[in-house]
């Protein structure tokens, strides 16, 4: 069995765009007059649908200056808890297997996923990483729900021009904004090709084979 992790996407400072919110939320209420101009109107919508944004990236900042593992996911995971809706991520990732597995499958499922993720991101932001991040102050409506934020990474030596662009799927949540999806260059869609790989490992292997698959794979992220 071959199991491919994100053969697409990668988490490294060249081919990932990652972001953090540059500025506090810009524009205030005209005095006494309760209305919004349109154009701080959409900086606001845009800053509350980034925030979840803003807090990952400060972690991910903060972990590239911590050489232990541990430490770096005591920082991350935390924030990964915030920016991240990953039991619908999980959900859309398992696709119509999800609706046959039982409750404890899917509790052992979501565990796994978190620590799967945590592993990504110390394991790719650490000393020597030296990414930039930057966000764009718009948000455009996504098509199939929500908004997309769009953001870039580079290298600290590198040209901005030669950012790669990352765009985040902002849903609304009862919590508040969430990332359900990470589109590369526009349309390359973590979760879908989260989807061919997870089907692969249920089908061969069930709902324990992917339990099993995304904790070695985090194992080796983490103390490889």
């Amino acid at each position: 069995m071959t199991f491919i992790m994100n053969r697409q996407i990668t988490f490294t400072p060249r081919l990932l765009a990652l972001a953090v919110l540059a500025a506090p939320l810009a524009g205030a209420l005209a005095a006494g007059s309760g209305f919004i101009a349109p154009a701080v109107a959409q900086t606001a919508a845009a800053a509350q649908a980034a925030a979840p944004i803003s807090v990952l990236y400060g972690a991910l900042e903060k972990s590239q200056a911590l050489p232990s593992p541990e430490a770096r996911a005591a920082i991350v995971g935390p924030a990964v808890d915030q920016a991240f809706n990953l039991d619908t991520i999980l959900k859309r990732s398992i696709g119509l297997h999800y609706a046959q597995l039982t409750p404890d499958e899917r509790t052992q499922l979501l565990q796994a996923f978190r620590r799967f993720t945590v592993a990504r991101y110390v394991s790719s932001f650490k000393p020597g990483s030296e990414a930039v991040f930057s966000i764009l102050p718009n948000a455009a409506p996504n098509p199939t729900g929500g908004v997309l934020i769009d953001t870039t990474i580079r290298g600290r030596t590198d040209s901005p021009a030669n950012a790669t662009p990352l765009n985040y799927v902002m849903t609304p949540t009862p919590q508040g904004w969430r990332i359900t999806d990470i589109l590369l260059n526009g349309h390359i869609s973590q979760t879908a090709t989260q989807r061919s790989d997870f089907r692969s490992v249920i089908d061969q292997s069930g709902a324990a084979g992917l339990i099993r698959t995304l904790n070695k794979k985090a194992d080796g992220l983490l103390h490889g």
